[in-house]
């Protein structure tokens, strides 16, 4: 299996009434039920972050059909909503926390729509969520000086392990945004694996802090997302984003030229 190509769905809210600086990357509780029940009734076996990666490293094996499920920033629904559907399934996840955002200690502020505690983050861990960091923040990563990229990595992973007692094994770069310098960072702090975005399948030949996820979104039907699951079509249906996003890659270029130390 080690050509197999893996769909690693990422998901951000889940929830019926969302902010608007959320409604696009949400989805309805009732459009996740539904998606759960595709992978389910399809056959495919969801695995963590962490499971997949060291499976890529050790040699293990795959299941036949493995997709993963995984969460960005901390939004309250997917304890809420997300939560009772994955358990109905028996389904693992995995669910990258930006520190600062989780409500409680630690918080800096800065969530664009209500976040999760740090007691539900407890109860998703212990309900088989993997937990993994996601900056403490959420700024782009490879925009800012190597002294605040150590400090959020740093924290992020601090947090996660005096309120877990474990570490984070997994990381997702904020906005899916990284570099050369980012991922070593991001290895040279303890992580063993994280996740971009760029809207295609992962492989193994990706490495281990470059495996890619393709986005679920408030927009996707039921044809999208079946097509998601397969690989089909995915250039086409992300093809807008990928344009803004060469388009944007230039700015940041520019912007990455002024970084501070």
């Amino acid at each position: 299996m080690t050509r197999a190509r893996v769909p690693i769905l990422m998901y951000h809210a889940v929830t019926a009434d969302p902010d608007d600086a959320t409604r696009t990357l949400s989805v309805t509780p009732e459009a996740f039920a539904e998606q759960l029940a595709v992978i389910a009734d399809r056959g495919l076996t969801p695995l963590t972050t962490a499971d997949l990666a060291a499976r890529w490293r050790t040699g293990r094996p795959l299941p036949v059909r493995p997709v993963l499920i995984t969460f960005d920033d901390g939004y309250e629904g997917v304890h809420r909503h997300a939560l009772p559907a994955l358990t109905r399934h028996g389904f693992p996840a995995t669910l990258f926390v930006t520190t600062g955002w989780i409500r409680g200690a630690h918080d800096t502020g800065g969530g664009p729509d209500t976040m999760l505690d740090w007691r539900q983050v407890r109860r998703l861990a212990e309900s088989g969520v993997e937990i993994g960091g996601h900056s403490h923040t959420h700024p782009q990563l490879d925009q800012v000086g190597d002294a605040r990229l150590d400090a959020e990595l740093i924290r992020s992973r601090d947090i996660v392990t005096g309120e877990l007692g474990a570490p984070p094994a997994s990381f997702a770069y904020p906005y899916g945004y990284s570099s050369r310098r980012v991922r070593t960072a991001v290895r040279g702090h303890g992580f063993a694996q994280a996740l971009a975005v760029g809207n295609s399948l992962a492989r193994r030949a990706q490495g281990p802090y470059a495996l890619r996820r393709v986005t679920v979104r408030r927009a996707t039907d039921a044809e999208e997302f079946e097509r998601l699951l397969d690989g089909r079509a995915i250039g086409r249906t992300f093809a807008r984003d990928r344009a803004l996003t060469k388009g944007y890659a230039v700015v940041r270029r520019t912007r990455g030229l002024r970084r501070p130390v």
